[in-house]
């Protein structure tokens, strides 16, 4: 049975100790808990020495929050897989955690089977969406979001290129880079410098950021 290395970063050590009750019992994989996180800065701090292969990530922490740690460990930590496990289905915040390449996404109202479902699929490559998740995606699939067109107001004002512009639209579909650059058949550097260029144009800092401006001006 392969072992799999995991943190589990939550403010609820009640749920922790319940995750890892689900996790012993598991006949799937050798789970070894290596690590637990109570907030955000514990987080960051505990993979400086400690590298999982799986991160179990609350998205609601105190002091950095989980969507800002996804963030961090998606940029630092590339080999590290993240199922994010939250009490919001709020689709900003779930399009928004798949922008930010979380690996999956399931709700904490779940049972243990979409759990260790969850994890089997991430561990193996692919992207789970839970349940309570899916209502938001058409078809279960985040490749199918279907974005209304952008203004020629909007493009005209910030000065958005075509390819900028088609870019954008992926961004807001929740694609990480890697799936932009395999869809436009580019380079993932290239996607990262477009997304740059986009940030800088539109006066954002964060890719959340970028996704509530295009919330805020029915661009999704």
């Amino acid at each position: 049975m392969n072992t799999v290395r995991v943190i589990i970063a939550d403010d609820h050590q009640l749920f922790i100790e319940g995750i890892k009750t689900i996790l012993g019992r598991a006949d799937t994989f050798n789970f070894d808990i290596i690590g637990e996180a109570h907030s955000g800065k514990d987080l960051k701090e505990l993979l400086k020495s400690a590298t999982p292969d799986l991160l179990l990530l609350d998205l609601n922490m105190p002091e950095i929050d989980g969507l800002r740690m996804l963030s961090i460990v998606k940029k630092s930590y590339k080999n590290i897989k993240v199922l994010a496990l939250t009490m919001y289905d709020d689709v900003k915040l779930v399009r928004t955690a798949f922008a930010e390449d979380v690996d999956g996404y399931i709700l904490k109202s779940t049972g243990k089977l979409e759990l260790l479902e969850a994890i089997d699929e991430i561990i193996d490559g692919g992207r789970f969406f839970g349940e309570g998740v899916r209502r938001h995606i058409p078809n279960g699939d985040e490749k199918e979001y279907t974005p209304s067109k952008f203004s020629d107001n909007f493009l005209k004002k910030y000065n958005l290129t075509k390819r900028e512009t088609e870019i954008l639209q992926l961004i807001t579909q929740a694609m990480s880079n890697k799936e932009i650059a395999k869809k436009l058949f580019i380079s993932d550097q290239t996607v990262s410098v477009h997304r740059k260029n986009i940030m800088r144009k539109l006066q954002v800092s964060n890719t959340a950021a970028l996704i509530k401006m295009a919330y805020d001006n029915s661009l999704v």
